[in-house]
């Protein structure tokens, strides 16, 4: 017993640890961002009250700011653990009532957004359930790749302005739920659908399902049991994209004017209000912790006994490709406008040419200013795609390093899949403020976990393969085992792996500077270009919507190169028959 309780202490402190590290960062955000609140709170409070020495002094003695950070720090969880948020730096009105608000319109969104997921999951895994084999997966896998801000706009502009079925902005009743609720719902449950129509065919060829058909067992029951058979070994991955809800959140209430918590965090976030920000963030943070305990809690009730008995792990999903025509002709097209617009200025500015169409002396017309749009399209990507190149490798760095101690790295890991980018970018810039690096920074702290997660399983089956048994056997050194035998196992594949999230990585860094958090005007990158072209797409709808085309373009290209599956382990290994002899597992059938 006391060898079962030190081992959940092991694998709980780096958690705790890292969680600690979070909420102390949140804590100690006025103390880091190294800015001087007195002023402006001195003016929310009294406009007329002259700014003397004297009154700035007595402002921060107030909002104890001449404290040193432990004090800062204690105080602020102090206030908090009795439900004190502290009051807006920039309207002097109390933060919980404003936290509460928008935490509640919020959950509504959400709720709203789930329920279109599941509709969306359930339509795209019912051609498996009823052909009851593998089906491309395309639509789903371009569904579940699109950002939700980017699916925003096209709502926005496609269903809101051109169409006219649904409110396009504000939060008054259930019509202005429609369009937000939409575009935060259907990539998450594009995914979900991927999941589980990925993982159903090879259930369904399992020996249960043919024992079941020949005892003559209705369609119905067969096909029930196979979703509770998918499902808790998928609830892991449901309550990610849960937790991604309140990362899309932000965008999402941002471009449809939603009074939620996310556009409240975005707010305090551009104007420097931290105690409005730390509430925000906070609220955010346990929400994401909440949904993930509740995962881990349905997924330990449909597993019943199967989780005392060693529990079931999916077979493999069965392989299904897609054509490499498909990312080739992605690739060459957005390589070559790329190219062609690197070739021109993209920060010439021609006020006779507003707005112009499309036409040979701007191809793809030009912007409010009378800037090229193919002009700032190339040059953005470079900036973009050369910001994410970085990214990616420091993230693969990290990630082989830590993969090498996988107990150190387990809890950072686990709280950094709770943070998506765009709360991660909320901290950063109220520390940096906004800005391109910020933005790499942001994006960084949170790629590294499934990197450092396939680095640790391939390190865990290297050192168990019969060539290093035979090393250390004739005599070889630790460090030549390592240097010479693990290091290169593993960074060629962990490389590689980093190579295939690039695009996604690019996306990120694309939302972070749609939401005004990476790159500033006059910068063309994607992100702050597909802002800027919001305000004008009716009047220049070519040139408005040429970012939005390139970034879905690349949304295709990240799902054409994304692994489909776990890598099989390799012939020969001892991983399977050493280190991890298989366990008994119990019959599929015992779970339904």
């Amino acid at each position: 017993m006391s060898c079962v309780i030190r081992s959940a202490l092991q694998a709980g402190a780096p958690r705790v640890l890292a969680l600690a590290a979070v909420v102390t960062t949140v804590g100690l955000l006025p103390w880091l961002s190294g800015r001087d609140p007195a002023l402006s709170l001195l003016r929310a409070r009294s406009a007329e009250q002259a700014p003397t020495p004297e009154a700035l002094a007595a402002v921060r003695a107030d909002l104890g700011l001449d404290a040193g950070p432990s004090r800062l720090l204690g105080g602020w969880l102090t206030r908090v653990l009795r439900g004190d948020l502290g009051v807006s730096w920039v309207s002097g009105a109390e933060v919980l009532p404003s936290v509460t608000a928008g935490l509640g319109v919020s959950l509504t969104l959400m709720g709203a957004a789930l329920l279109v997921a599941l509709v969306v999951g359930a339509l795209l895994a019912a051609p498996v359930l009823l052909l009851g084999r593998a089906t491309g997966g395309t639509v789903a896998a371009v569904l579940a790749a699109l950002p939700e801000f980017l699916l925003s706009l096209v709502l926005l502009l496609t269903a809101g302005v051109w169409l006219g079925w649904a409110p396009t902005s504000g939060w008054a009743g259930p019509a202005h739920l429609v369009l937000p609720a939409l575009a935060l719902g259907i990539p998450a449950g594009a995914l979900l659908g991927r999941l589980v129509a990925d993982a159903l065919p090879a259930v369904l060829d399992e020996r249960w399902v043919e024992l079941w058909r020949g005892a003559g067992t209705g369609r119905a029951r067969i096909t029930a049991a196979a979703l509770r058979r998918v499902l808790p070994a998928l609830m892991g991955q449901f309550g990610m994209v849960t937790v991604g809800l309140t990362g899309g959140a932000v965008a999402v209430e941002t471009v449809f004017a939603v009074p939620g918590i996310g556009r409240t965090a975005l707010g305090a976030a551009t104007s420097q209000d931290l105690p409005l920000l730390q509430g925000c963030v906070l609220a955010l943070l346990g929400l994401g912790l909440l949904v993930g305990t509740a995962a881990a809690l349905v997924r330990r009730r449909l597993l019943g006994p199967a989780l005392r008995e060693a529990g079931l792990s999916l077979p493999q999903p069965l392989p299904h490709r897609i054509p490499v025509v498909v990312p080739l002709v992605l690739g060459t097209v957005l390589a070559g406008v790329i190219g062609w617009g690197l070739l021109r200025d993209p920060y010439a500015v021609d006020l006779a040419a507003r707005l112009a169409r499309p036409s040979a002396g701007h191809p793809l017309g030009a912007d409010a200013l009378g800037r090229d749009v193919l002009a700032r399209l190339g040059h953005g990507a470079a900036s973009t795609v050369g910001t994410a190149v970085a990214v990616t490798f420091l993230s693969g760095l990290i990630a082989l390093v830590l993969g090498f101690v996988p107990q150190v790295s387990a809890g950072p890991a686990d709280v950094a899949n709770a943070l998506p980018p765009v709360l991660t970018g909320l901290l950063v810039a109220a520390v940096t403020g906004p800005g391109s690096g910020a933005a790499a920074l942001a994006v960084t702290l949170v790629s590294w976990p499934p990197l450092a997660a396939h680095a640790a399983a391939l390190v865990e089956e290297t050192r168990a393969s019969r060539f290093l048994v035979a090393q250390r056997a004739i005599g070889a050194g630790p460090l030549w085992v390592w240097t010479r035998h693990v290091l290169p196992s593993v960074a060629g594949p962990v490389a590689r792996h980093a190579v295939v999230r690039l695009p996604g990585i690019a996306l990120a860094l694309t939302s972070l500077g749609f939401l005004g958090l990476g790159a500033q005007p006059p910068s063309p990158e994607w992100g702050l270009l597909l802002d800027e072209s919001a305000d004008y797409v009716e009047r220049a709808p070519v040139a408005a919507l040429a970012p939005a085309v390139a970034l879905a373009m690349l949304a295709a290209l990240a799902v054409c190169l994304s692994p489909r599956g776990a890598r099989p382990p390799r012939r020969g290994s001892l991983l399977r028959s050493v280190v991890a002899p298989r366990k008994a597992r119990p019959d599929a059938a015992a779970l339904v």
